[in-house]
């Protein structure tokens, strides 16, 4: 027996104990110990039962992550050879299992004969979201246990449930109070003998036809874009209708299909990208840490509301300032109204209600934050605004405040510039909703000391975001690339596009929305109000002007009920408007522009390409530290479909060269001369590279 899996014997009871911290996954140095250990006590006369068991904390992660895409994946044995040495086991055997059985981990439970669990213990199979289905047996012995109905559920959400539900629906046999190996060995003493899952029968009411043509219907209408669900529902399918080794044969190949495809390697590598986005060059792990007890928020508006929660849901106490009593009073009741909600639906108790608000104090006066470690502007998107503000900071916050900018396009350094101290400033751009949007676009001025850059991506993390790094630049790294994704719709409505065929083929294509449809939404007034100041900054920058023929009307979107949609409000729901499509065609008449029919795949790829031609200039300036983490921006931001990868991990499987190739010929049409391909993207399509390599 190896140190990762020990043997011992108690009662008369096999005891294999799993040890591969952190989470027992089901790596080279484990798999071995299991099988000698399922092996040695199936050979022993002296042995009644065996017992499975980690640590209270984790039976078993499952595939060990860190041996992915590794040799050590291949070392013998395999998950389902064990799984059939269990099958093969003439003594029960028990899965002891406490802190998580997941994807391979509960596998090897479901190979056990019996489960019992400590409570609370989470069970779940989540490979769904690794575009991947379980691949040792688990969509043909989860059916058998809970019935086809909820391994469905289970399988295709990913996401796991508590020991107390196991029990109820039968994946558990008993949930342990106390010691789980005193538990454990008690159960496996009155055992009665091996009782194998692949024996049992699927659970399941009712007509499977019918069952299992309403749950494709569901599964697809819930996972746009995703083949694994709907293969998994074909796999649980297998388990009713054929023996448990044709099924079995059938999950394999299924698995190894969805393995080699790009939606499974899109999700494994945002799974991986998301763990770099905390590794910066230059600033070491060790880097000492300002303390975050406390923060001030100035804005208590939308995104200054929502910035606040952030804060309160992590336990931090914040003040949050607005010029006037009445517009503090409004942005608290949102706040309260916002998580009144989340506790009609469930998702919040009361008291946790309570508890948040406690920790929320209106002010309207900066002095009342001045004691925060840091504070987060939200106010009007305009420089001389921003910078009025920071003087007024810098005079009253404590030294060794971080003073963060909460600024979605504007000069960090220009900001930091007119305070004592620009080594305390740091931009922190979130998206709205801000209590929502997972992605923290953290801005590391020039001067912005390498602590307190640490210290706001420590920050990102407890209150639950993905910090990315982004170097200062108008728009740091997602606007910077979506006035280009933005550029493209409008010249698309210019040559004869409505704003509905635009959105409605990004959408087909996976976008969470459309660009339109994403304008009305954010308000067209934003937009509006950013092109008149680059009118000004970057003259040479080609726009059309159709945009803002629409915005001039006071058509600013939702917020109005009208923008390139109109709107029955409260419902969101766009409506395509007659008057919008006479000023597109009024735009079209002035300017002589030509139309023609364009097809949905040039309005994706002149979409999508334009993100990632600015995205190689951005990472060739060092705007962003790494390829994958354009793609994080995009995945937890910009509602970029999950099963893509991202702008640069997308560009990557259709192939550079292919990219490039598009893009030269969009050269020779309309407004041909935005189409400048960046050096970077020239250099790696010639030289058969990828972004991500």
């Amino acid at each position: 027996m190896s140190d990762a899996a020990s043997y011992s014997i108690r009662d008369g009871i096999a005891v294999i104990t799993l040890n591969n911290p952190p989470v027992n996954g089901l790596g080279s140095v484990l798999r071995p110990g299991i099988m000698d250990g399922i092996r040695k006590a199936d050979a022993d006369p002296a042995v009644k039962a065996v017992v499975i068991i980690g640590s209270a904390k984790a039976f078993s992660g499952g595939a060990d992550i860190r041996e992915f895409n590794t040799p050590k994946m291949l070392v013998p044995p395999s998950l389902p050879e064990i799984n059939d040495a269990q099958d093969a086991c003439s003594k029960p055997m028990i899965a002891a299992i406490g802190g998580f059985a997941l994807g391979g981990g509960l596998e090897l439970a479901l190979g056990c004969h019996y489960r019992v669990a400590l409570p609370r213990s989470l069970l779940g199979l989540p490979e769904v979201k690794l575009g991947l289905l379980p691949g040792s047996g688990g969509t043909q012995r989860l059916p058998r246990v809970v019935g086809a109905a909820q391994a469905v559920q289970m399988m295709t959400t990913g996401n796991p449930i508590p020991a107390e539900k196991a029990l109820q629906v039968g994946l558990v046999d008993e949930i342990v109070p106390g010691d789980l190996l005193e538990g454990a060995i008690a159960f496996a003493l009155k055992a009665k003998g091996p009782r194998r899952i692949r024996d049992l029968k699927v659970k399941l009411e009712g007509d499977p036809q019918q069952f299992f043509e309403k749950v494709r219907a569901d599964v697809a209408k819930a996972s746009r874009g995703f083949p694994a669900p709907l293969e998994i529902v074909a796999c649980v399918e297998a388990a009713v209708g054929k023996p448990f080794d044709e099924g079995r044969k059938e999950e394999r190949q299924r698995f190894a299909s969805l393995v080699e495809g790009n939606e499974s390697k899109a999700l494994r590598h945002m799974f991986f990208a998301e763990r770099q986005t905390g590794k910066i060059p230059d600033v070491p792990d060790d880097t000492p840490l300002r303390p975050i007890r406390s923060a001030a928020v100035i804005g208590a508006g939308t995104m200054g509301g929502g910035i606040a929660m952030n804060f309160a849901n992590a336990g931090i106490a914040v003040s949050i300032m607005d010029m006037t009593q009445e517009a503090v009073d409004k942005g608290v009741a949102k706040i309260k109204a916002n998580y009144a909600s989340t506790v009609s639906k469930g998702r919040l108790k009361q008291d946790e209600m309570d508890k948040r608000m406690a920790l929320i104090t209106p002010t309207t006066t900066l002095e009342a934050g001045k004691d925060a470690d840091i504070v987060i502007e939200a106010v009007f998107e305009r420089m001389d605004v921003k910078q009025d503000m920071f003087r007024k900071l810098d005079a009253v916050m404590k030294p060794g405040a971080i003073l963060a900018t909460n600024t979605s396009t504007l000069d960090v350094d220009a900001i930091a510039a007119v305070t004592k101290r620009p080594q305390d400033v740091i931009g922190t751009h979130f998206f709205s909703p801000a209590n929502v949007m997972r992605l923290l676009e953290v801005v590391r001025g020039k001067k912005t000391a390498k602590d307190v850059l640490a210290t706001t991506m420590k920050l990102g993390k407890t209150i639950k975001k993905v910090p990315v790094v982004s170097g200062v630049c108008d728009g740091f790294i997602g606007n910077r690339m979506v006035e280009k994704y933005g550029q493209q719709s409008l010249f698309l409505i210019d040559e004869g596009c409505s704003p509905a065929q635009v959105d409605a083929a990004a959408y087909k294509w996976g976008m969470a929305m459309g660009p339109l449809a994403m304008g009305d939404m954010a308000g067209l007034d934003i937009g509006w109000e950013i092109r008149k100041r680059r009118y000004v900054e970057r003259p040479n920058f080609i726009y059309s002007k159709v945009g803002d023929k629409i915005a001039e009307l006071g058509r600013y979107g939702q917020k109005t009920g009208k923008g390139w949609y109109k709107y029955n409000l409260p419902e969101r729901k766009p409506i395509p408007d007659p008057e919008v499509e006479e000023i597109i065609q009024k735009y079209r008449a002035e300017n002589k522009i030509k139309t023609r029919p364009i097809a949905d795949e040039e309005i994706v790829e002149r979409l999508i390409y334009a993100l990632v031609n600015e995205a190689a200039y951005i990472l060739e300036e060092g705007i962003a530290l790494r390829a994958s983490d354009i793609d994080m921006v995009y995945l937890t931001g910009y509602g970029f479909p999950l099963y893509r990868g991202g702008p640069m991990f997308y560009a990557d499987t259709v192939g550079l060269k292919n990219v490039l190739n598009s893009m030269q010929k969009f050269q020779s049409g309309y407004q041909g001369a935005v189409w400048k391909p960046a050096p970077l993207l020239v250099k790696l399509a010639n030289e058969g590279r990828r972004f991500n390599d």
